[in-house]
């Protein structure tokens, strides 16, 4: 096999989870545009879904956010995606919204608090068993803003008791995804801040526990891809969630801000054999002032970019230069991978696999657009929080 036709081999195998939520009207704290068109319903939201993937190739699957997603049958809602061409991936719980989580979900020094937190996640365990789904991710909001407000201590003591209790619960085939972020909303004490805090805590729950790395939840600097491959030698990496971030937690397109950085990481994740394994690699964005699903499209495509890119790096080469010490030709190893315009190889490689070699306009002149801004009048448009 040429080293092109491997390549396009792996990139078949590539499947990126898109999120229910970003289908929807989002924004930031201070506005969310409204746009036309955008779902009415987790249903609505599953057939945008399904035309991400129907001119991708690569977006099976779609993740859920209860309870903005919650539905009486999520049976029925799993049979739904697959009339349409997907399947429901992982489900996301909420444990940040509701007053009772002013101090905390799962770490409050409310008993009662607590309890409703693991009760949901608990809930959530089990819309996995009807969807099918393999993942819950967990993301938690709980944290301190002042010294004192609460023993930090006692928070992680708290911490694992509930994580425990729900671990506990999943099926044989389920996992536990806990993803991490340094800051916001906790100011002061975040208590699951960082890649060592999910992972200490994976790390004695089991092998079902696993941790998820946002790529906008880390301070500017941070190197990414060390994480990325310190998780996967330990075996812990369990998915990705994809955005772009300028500040902060932008919830940018990924790839949008610095697609250098895109290739690295999933660079270490071919290298550390991650691209063959259960990793999941979702998107977490929302989309404000562009368009919603072109916006999807344009976020598959970037990953796919970054893959290709990282897939052409000559390993040979690379850990030949590496082993003689000699910095620019390793570097410039990995800089002729990144400057190739993987574009051509990805367009032949949608042609060959019967899809339109450029997703964008093939979405532009299918007609959808102007169908779901025709058709989704009146009720209420699903949101950010909805």
């Amino acid at each position: 096999m040429t080293e092109l036709a491997a390549v396009k081999a792996a990139l078949k195998t590539q499947a990126i989870e898109t999120p229910s939520w970003a289908y929807g009207n989002s924004g930031t704290r201070f506005k969310v545009f409204a746009q036309q068109g955008v779902p009415r319903d987790p249903r609505e939201k599953l057939d945008d879904a399904a035309k991400v993937h129907e001119f991708t190739g690569a977006a099976p699957t779609v993740a859920l956010h209860i309870p903005w997603d919650k539905v009486d049958d999520y049976a029925a809602l799993a049979k739904h995606a697959e009339e349409r061409g997907v399947k429901i991936g992982a489900i996301n719980s909420n444990t940040f919204q509701d007053d009772d989580y002013r101090l905390g979900s799962i770490c409050a020094p409310d008993a009662k608090v607590r309890r409703k937190a693991v009760d949901h996640l608990l809930e959530c365990v089990d819309i996995m068993d009807a969807t099918g789904s393999r993942d819950l991710k967990l993301w938690f909001a709980d944290g301190t803003n002042y010294p004192g407000q609460d023993d930090l201590r006692t928070r992680q003591d708290r911490l694992a008791e509930g994580l425990a209790e729900v671990y506990e619960r999943l099926g044989e085939n389920q996992r536990m995804l806990l993803e991490y972020k340094f800051f916001e909303p906790a100011f002061y004490a975040t208590d699951v801040p960082d890649w060592g805090t999910a992972y200490a805590h994976c790390l004695k729950l089991g092998e079902k526990a696993q941790v998820v790395v946002d790529t906008g939840h880390h301070a500017p600097g941070t190197n990414i891809e060390f994480i990325v491959a310190t998780l996967l030698r330990e075996g812990k990496l369990g998915a990705f969630d994809f955005n772009s971030r300028f500040y902060a937690d932008d919830d940018l397109m990924v790839g949008a801000a610095d697609p250098f950085q895109l290739f690295r990481i999933m660079y270490e994740v071919i290298r550390g054999g991650g691209f063959t394994s259960d990793i999941a690699f979702m998107l977490d964005q929302c989309h404000n002032i562009e368009a919603k699903i072109p916006a999807i499209i344009r976020s598959v495509m970037n990953v796919q970019e970054a893959t290709a890119k990282a897939l052409l790096v000559d390993g040979e080469a690379l850990g030949a230069a590496q082993r003689a010490g000699d910095v620019l030709e390793a570097n410039a190893v990995l800089m002729d991978a990144y400057n190739t315009d993987v574009r051509p190889l990805l367009r032949e490689l949608r042609e060959e696999s019967g899809l339109a070699p450029d997703p964008i306009a093939a979405y532009r002149s299918s007609g959808w657009q102007e169908k779901i801004v025709a058709e989704r009048v009146g009720g209420k448009q699903a949101g950010w929080g909805a």
